[in-house]
């Protein structure tokens, strides 16, 4: 049996861990000894998620509150963040949700793609010299195989104004996570931080069930809930990017299971992952100025 990593002097930050995925990516790499920064929109679902985690003994886990969909709150929670911690040696930009109807962020974006990539976007940006001054240090963005039913990035209508269908939006959010991380992957080259994607599996989690998705939606993730993934299974290829030496210099892929996989498509388009960093670039700016 291979030895468990040792992360005892790592610091991980991962965000949407109150429960699912990003809660079971929190206690094994608690239990690898790291101190865990557990990123939750609810504090107290946070704080009970981060008591239930931390079993093991090893390492801590440290709940923040941090709302994606507010750019006040991402600012507030990375200045407690740089303030409080020396070093950031993975970031595992986890949260995301699917919507059934509309709705908008805090700075009026679509809100899907406004948690889904924009808030991580502005989160990564604010921590991103802390990470590099941190190297060797590792960004790792939750995807998903759902990609590649985007059929490319919508620029004509980005925040979905005309037309909303709730799978194609997410499905464009998760697009926008593997075209940022590949665009990402490039401009840190030397740098000494990776940077991957993953799809996690379709895993059974609270992901329908704060009233996000009704109608079609919700019966999806009901009836098929006994099909899914555990959240235990659906963190393996996190916790592996995280942890194992095996990706140490691996950068700017996207890993499915535990092993590298190639992207559909629209995320192969050099072009629309340059175009979406620079529009995401004057969304935040002008967001950040008004």
């Amino acid at each position: 049996m291979q030895a468990a990593p040792d992360l005892s002097e790592k610091t991980v930050l991962i965000t949407g861990a109150n429960s699912g995925i990003g809660k079971a990516t929190a206690a094994a790499l608690a239990s690898f000894g790291a101190t865990v920064i557990l990123a939750s929109r609810d504090l107290a679902k946070g704080q009970a998620a981060a008591d239930e985690a931390s079993t093991s003994g090893k390492g801590q886990i440290i709940c923040k509150q941090l709302d994606l969909a507010s750019f006040s709150s991402i600012r507030r929670f990375a200045t407690e963040v740089l303030a409080e911690h020396e070093q950031v040696h993975v970031m595992i930009n986890n949260a995301g949700l699917m919507l059934s109807d509309r709705r908008e962020t805090e700075e009026g974006f679509e809100q899907t793609l406004g948690i889904n990539h924009i808030g991580h976007f502005l989160l990564t940006d604010l921590l991103l010299e802390r990470i590099k001054a941190s190297a060797p240090a590792r960004i790792i963005n939750v995807s998903s195989s759902g990609h590649a039913q985007a059929g490319g990035m919508d620029f004509d209508d980005p925040m979905s104004e005309k037309n909303y269908d709730g799978f194609k939006v997410y499905a464009r959010s998760k697009l926008a996570n593997v075209l940022f991380t590949q665009e990402l992957a490039e401009r840190l080259a030397g740098t000494g931080v990776t940077v991957n994607s993953l799809h996690p599996g379709v895993v059974a989690t609270g992901f329908s069930k704060d009233g996000d998705a009704h109608g079609f939606l919700a019966t999806f993730f009901k009836w098929f809930a006994p099909f899914l993934r555990s959240p235990e299974n659906g963190a393996a290829t996190s916790i592996f990017l995280a942890s194992s030496p095996q990706v140490t210099d691996i950068t700017g892929q996207y890993f499915a299971d535990c092993k590298a996989k190639r992207v559909a498509k629209g995320a192969r388009d050099v072009s629309a992952q340059k175009r979406l960093w620079e529009l995401t670039e004057s969304w935040v700016s002008n967001a950040s100025t008004n």
